[in-house]
């Protein structure tokens, strides 16, 4: 699934709320969908400093039983930098989530984290 929405901080909630609705379908654990509405916000807070004037942030959800991946990324002209992997931001985003990774190519730059579910029945 794919959400567009503008790159303004006033719609990361947007963002976080349908990530909880689709973790939900997926029956992961209310932690578990606190831990990834709270991880799609971070995310988000990093790469929207980035982000070309009257870009797009675009949040694609890719789920499977037992897991969910969130890429969220905006265009930008600039030369992007990867996030400071010492910062307390990345920290906070890799202890949610299961895995994190921050890629900078093609004019975008993106965020892409996964949650394994805690609920030991759906293990993939």
């Amino acid at each position: 699934m794919e959400l567009r929405v503008p790159a303004d901080s006033a719609y990361v909630s947007v963002l976080r709320t349908t990530t909880a609705g689709l973790a939900a379908r997926l029956d992961f654990p209310i932690d578990d969908i606190e831990d990834l509405r709270i991880a799609v916000g971070e995310a988000s807070a990093m790469v929207l400093p980035e982000a070309d004037e009257a870009a797009d942030l675009l949040c694609r959800f890719f789920m499977h039983p037992g897991r969910l991946t969130v890429t969220v990324g905006v265009s930008t002209s600039r030369a992007a930098q990867r996030p400071d992997y010492d910062s307390f931001a990345w920290q906070v985003l890799t202890t949610l989530a299961t895995s994190a990774s921050a890629d900078t190519t093609d004019g975008r730059f993106t965020i892409t984290l996964t949650m394994e579910s805690g609920h030991p029945e759906l293990d993939l």
